[in-house]
């Protein structure tokens, strides 16, 4: 089997390619001319260059693979020009899939994201059949990641495509470059830059269990379906905890009520648009955390024999490999 991997040289696409590999797939890589490759280094992958935003390389990307795993997308909290994130997050998503489509792909593994779904209700964690609309979307990744899952959803069923959908929640692990907003969490506690906290959760899971999800989707999923493959719900509180007690070290921290922490927000976007450098907290970022994030991964479990090991874990393979490059120094 040769499988596509759109968005290999990324956290979670690099743990994908990791997992096929090891599977015994050959593996061509989308990745974008000029990117950061540092995750595909001596891995033995084919490299397509291309641009999701480019038709004719998607094209070739395609050719010759029998399957797809879409995990690209441009997962940002703030952007200057909020039509880039739409040209990628939805249309370019829409190219990619009709294009493996028309190569006749036999199967197809489509990364939403769990910022599609509802939030949790009455403190019970959402599941895939928790209820949301384009209007609850707060933010334009959130907003462009719903779009996107619908599009694909339409597709799926009016080609009656072999595609599946997943949910992945909050990843945590090595091998995140950039990092993400969550990765940056664990960077400024380590490097004693978290002296506050507002009260919300997450679901935090180890980027390979993830990984290893999406393997499980292309062996078990039902077309058309969606599973979210999450991990440990966790209050913001308690992942600064954990991190403390990984590193022996604790900390005292304020607690900051959401609605005195939306005028700073405010006034870092506005200074970003100066800067053109991304904010350390955004309006649209600070607004989700009113809501904790907690989601079950039931249905993956259940249905795919998805299984994921303790927060704790993916936290301390963090820290270690963001110690082990250079971000604490």
């Amino acid at each position: 089997m040769k499988s596509l991997v759109t968005g290999a040289n990324g956290f979670v696409g690099s743990a994908v390619a990791r997992c096929l590999l090891s599977a015994g797939h050959e593996v061509r890589c989308l990745v974008r001319p000029g990117s950061d490759r540092r995750n595909l280094d001596k891995l033995p992958v084919e490299i397509s260059e291309g641009d999701l935003r480019s038709a004719p390389s998607l094209k070739r990307a395609v050719t010759g693979c029998d399957n797809l795993f879409h995990v690209a997308a441009d997962y940002r909290l703030w952007v200057p020009n909020p039509n880039t994130m739409y040209d990628i997050n939805v249309r370019g998503t829409e190219s990619l899939i009709l294009a493996a489509a028309e190569a006749g792909m036999r199967r197809m593994i489509y990364t939403s994201s769990v910022a599609t779904l509802g939030p949790c209700q009455n403190g019970v964690p959402a599941n895939e059949k928790t209820p949301s609309n384009l209007g609850s979307m707060k933010g334009h990744y959130k907003r462009s990641k719903f779009m996107a899952e619908q599009m694909v959803q339409q597709i799926t069923d009016e080609y009656k495509l072999p595609l599946v959908i997943v949910n992945p929640s909050t990843p945590i692990g090595p091998r995140d470059i950039k990092p993400t907003p969550t990765g940056r969490i664990v960077v400024d506690t380590l490097c004693d830059r978290m002296p506050a906290y507002v009260n919300t959760g997450l679901n935090v899971a180890h980027a390979d269990d993830i990984a290893h999800g999406h393997l499980l989707a292309y062996a078990h999923g039902k077309p058309g379906e969606r599973y979210i493959l999450g991990g440990e719900n966790m209050t913001l509180l308690q992942i600064l905890q954990t991190i403390d007690g990984i590193r022996g070290k604790r900390t005292k921290r304020l607690n900051l009520p959401i609605k005195l922490v939306l005028p700073a927000a405010w006034l870092m976007e506005k200074m970003a648009m100066v800067t053109n450098v991304e904010p350390r907290a955004t309006v649209d970022s600070i607004r989700m955390a009113e809501k904790k994030m907690f989601y079950s991964s039931d249905k993956a479990v259940r249905e795919l024999g998805y299984k994921y090991r303790p927060a704790e874990e993916a936290l301390e393979d963090a820290m270690g490999w963001f110690q082990a490059n250079g971000y604490c120094g």
